[in-house]
């Protein structure tokens, strides 16, 4: 089995966990590979940012071509070709009358540039009292204080509770723990009253946005809306003059079909956030996408009071253009529909062959299986079992990659994203279950009885 010789030398870093791991030498394709010959299935992505697959070499040509120009030049020095280009291919890619773009480095800085901008123009409209930033629990939507306080993830907030100020939240729709059926109007139209009643107990006038994941990422485990929902909290942000951003970090950059995800409803956003996919593991990238009419009111209310130093990056934009460019070229979008119809139907089957598998959900190349204790019930694993980093660990040692979190706020429940990259193909589909099923077998012979 993989892993057996991982190294035991001591390490400089720390990160989240102190499992050993080896040293990576090399990535291609979906695949990735240690010093000894090892080899993973990247089943996750990394953590569903390598959305083309490793070692692209039309993105490296990019990156070399853009190291022989410049590899840095600030934006308040200079514009760049990389960064038009690539602000153009994404305003080409949003709604109509989304036209412009800020570049950050990162899903967090994405985030903190979203709700900022969003009550900058709620200042330069002279709405001064609206400063709260609606989100739903659970949610993520990063690491910094900004990003943590619209975040709902008890197990990440909790410890810096004290050092910010938590916004309002509502309950995301989880209809399948709620026993409600996705595909009936009645339940999308049951959760976004809840934005409308939040608003009112707010008060609409304090209000600035509501930030939503189009499909829900770590927190809820590839979380689809259920029908009509997102048309209907857009519509109730129009009527209470609240800006809806979308946070498609995860859900952005073409695993749904679409580079925006939310494109899959008609219900646009005012302001979006990127990152992840858009650099695709190729360099670190972000955007903010907003409404061209928008950010001229900020821009003529004194200017967007907010700013990275790599926001920007003519490396970084020419590599994220060399991305979009791919995925155009090789049928990406299409591919990850397919492919991802193709994972689910699998993990769905896998439903008939270990109880323990409470549900499977997703859309497109971000799929996710929840795990419980009793199906009927819906009750998690113990919570000191760990199932999510058990199971983890035995797909790791099987050569292959999956994402872990906690379905449940943090503290209990155990969900698995599958999330290869978009290039993957039906016979890799075949590798990805054949390792799955050995890891849900040695699972399985763990679980308490």
């Amino acid at each position: 089995m993989i892993g057996d010789d991982l190294r035991n030398a001591k390490s400089y870093l720390f990160y989240q966990t102190d499992h050993p791991r080896p040293v990576l030498d090399r990535a291609e394709g979906i695949y990735m590979y240690d010093g000894q010959g090892n080899r993973w299935i990247d089943g996750s992505s990394g953590a569903m940012v390598c959305n083309i697959g490793h070692s692209n070499p039309a993105v490296l040509d990019a990156m070399r071509r853009q190291m022989d120009k410049s590899t840095f030049g600030y934006r308040l020095h200079f514009v760049t070709e990389a960064s038009e280009g690539l602000a153009e291919k994404l305003c080409g890619h949003a709604w109509p009358g989304m036209d412009r773009v800020f570049f950050v480095s990162g899903g967090s800085e994405a985030t903190e540039t979203a709700i900022k901008l969003a009550r900058q123009i709620q200042l330069a409209k002279g709405e001064a009292g609206r400063w709260k930033v609606i989100s739903r629990w659970p949610s993520y939507h990063g690491c910094t204080l900004g990003a943590l306080a619209v975040t709902g993830y008890d197990q990440l907030t909790d410890p810096f509770e004290p050092m910010m100020r938590l916004m309002p939240k509502i309950p995301a729709p989880r209809f399948w723990l709620d026993d409600l059926d996705p595909t009936d109007p009645a339940t999308g139209k049951h959760y976004a009253d809840m934005l409308e009643a939040k608003i009112i107990e707010e008060g609409a006038d304090t209000v600035a946005a509501f930030i939503v994941e189009p499909v829900g990422g770590a927190s809820t485990g590839a979380l689809p809306p259920p029908v009509g929902y997102m048309e209907a909290i857009r519509d109730i942000c129009t009527r209470y003059g609240v800006l809806l951003i979308h946070d498609e970090v995860m859900s952005g950059g073409g695993r749904l079909g679409h580079l925006l995800g939310a494109k899959n409803w008609n219900a646009p956003a005012d302001i979006v956030a990127m990152s992840k996919g858009l650099g695709a593991g190729y360099v670190p990238l972000g955007a903010v996408i907003a409404r061209g009419d928008l950010v001229d009111l900020v821009l003529s209310d004194g200017g967007f009071r907010h700013g990275f130093t790599y926001a920007g990056n003519p490396l970084a934009c020419a590599a994220g253009l060399a991305v979009i460019e791919e995925i155009e070229r090789q049928g990406m979008f299409e591919n990850s529909l397919t492919i991802g119809a193709m994972i689910e139907t699998r993990l769905k089957a896998l439903m008939d062959r270990f109880e323990f598998i409470g549900d499977v959900r997703g859309m497109g190349l971000l799929q996710a299986f929840e795990v419980v204790a009793d199906r009927k019930t819906k009750e998690p694993m113990p919570a000191s079992f760990r199932a999510y980093d058990r199971l983890t660990e035995h797909a790791y040692q099987r050569g292959l990659i999956i994402y872990p979190r906690r379905s449940r706020g943090g503290y209990s429940g155990d969900h698995f994203l599958i999330a290869p990259p978009m290039i993957t193909t039906p016979a890799q589909v075949d590798e990805i279950m054949e390792r799955l099923v050995g890891a849900l077998e040695a699972f399985e012979k763990e679980i308490p009885a």
